[in-house]
């Protein structure tokens, strides 16, 4: 079977409307540059160099600014100004250098220990492994520090901050960030050497994080260091790890102190104000009693007075009348009563009035 294209039936033969060869594409296209530029083969040559070095003046004089960022701006090394975030132009060939300072970032440096993978790194002129290094070996010495009362403590803090000012940052202090870390690290040891251990580890934290805030922010305005100090946070605080067990022990006693006294306490709160309260129950029935004893005995007098004006207005009256009224009060509670006649020589048959009497035909 034959091909249209290849007449001949020759697989290996190239048919007639396949397209050209690439190379053959290749070399007829610099063959036609060839022959339009002037000047030939060198010619060609300037042409592409000059294209090249205009591709590269471009690039060299475009540079973006990120939203947090403002870019500074340097022409031979002197400053000229600041730009905004987005796309500006520049000077190429390191006429005009271009140096990015995150000023909206929070920025953070951290004492005592590193977190991998913070996106909110000092910024540096040192390289970053270099730093992260450092950091470590020397992540032990930051965190000793000696108390007031001679006590040794490990303390591990953050001090948090942000860049105010992009020229006095890169200009006014050599190695702001590093500069901020031993003024940091000097302040803490001075704050921390003022308290008590105790003080450090339990009650005295924020106090502690107050008055380092103030004191760095005192300090990064004197050295015009471009930085202003947001927070300063405590971590962790420990004793040094040869007398942590001892230290353990002391908090143990520390905290069995408290509790038995707490436990006193909440017997002293259920106690006493019982007997607070059955105190003043029982003073309030005195003064009842004390009343009710005085009104009784006004009261008494007063009838007393009264009785004693009827009995000298008529003697005889009042005399029976007193007594009738007592034997009305007497009488009732007496189960026997007997009558006594003095006229009479023997006894008086009397009719037993409490004495049940059983009545013929049953009544």
């Amino acid at each position: 079977m034959t091909n249209d294209n290849n007449p001949s039936g020759d697989p290996w033969r190239k048919p007639q409307n396949s397209p050209p060869d690439l190379d053959q594409l290749i070399k007829s296209m610099i063959n036609r540059l060839k022959s339009v530029l002037p000047g030939g083969q060198w010619g060609g040559i300037k042409f592409v160099l000059l294209v090249i070095l205009i591709v590269v003046t471009g690039w060299h004089s475009v540079y973006t600014v990120p939203s947090d960022s403002v870019a500074v701006v340097l022409r031979f090394g002197k400053y000229v100004g600041q730009t905004t975030p987005g796309l500006h132009f520049k000077f190429p060939f390191f006429i005009d250098v271009v140096r990015v300072v995150p000023v909206k970032r929070q920025l953070k440096q951290e004492f005592g220990f590193l977190t991998r993978n913070t996106a909110d790194r000092v910024v540096s002129s040192r390289n970053s492994d270099m730093e992260e290094t450092i950091r470590k070996f020397n992540s032990q010495n930051e965190t000793q520090m000696v108390t007031g009362d001679l006590n040794a403590a490990l303390v591990e803090w953050v001090v948090q901050y942000r860049i105010s000012d992009p020229v006095k940052y890169l200009f006014e202090v050599r190695q702001p960030g590093e500069t901020l870390r031993y003024v940091s690290e000097s302040i803490m040891r001075e704050v921390v050497g003022d308290r008590t251990v105790d003080e450090v580890i339990t009650i005295g934290r924020q106090e502690i994080e107050f008055i380092a805030l103030l004191k760095m922010q005192e300090t990064s305005t004197k050295y015009a260091m471009g930085l202003s100090i947001d927070q300063v946070q405590l971590k962790n605080i420990n004793p040094p790890n040869q007398v942590q067990e001892s230290f353990n022990e002391v908090n143990q006693a520390q905290q069995e102190k408290e509790k038995l006294i707490n436990e006193a306490r909440r017997d002293y709160n259920k106690v006493i104000p019982l007997a607070e309260g059955e105190k003043d129950q029982r003073i309030r029935e005195a003064d009842g009693y004390r009343l009710r004893r005085v009104n009784e005995a006004l009261g008494d007098t007063a009838r007393f007075n009264v009785m004693l004006s009827e009995y000298l207005n008529a003697p005889e009256v009042t005399k029976r009348r007193i007594y009738i009224e007592t034997m009305q009060k007497a009488l009732p509670h007496v189960k026997q009563k007997i009558i006594w006649d003095s006229e009479v020589n023997g006894v008086l048959p009397f009719l037993d009035l409490n004495k049940k009497v059983n009545m013929p035909d049953g009544k």
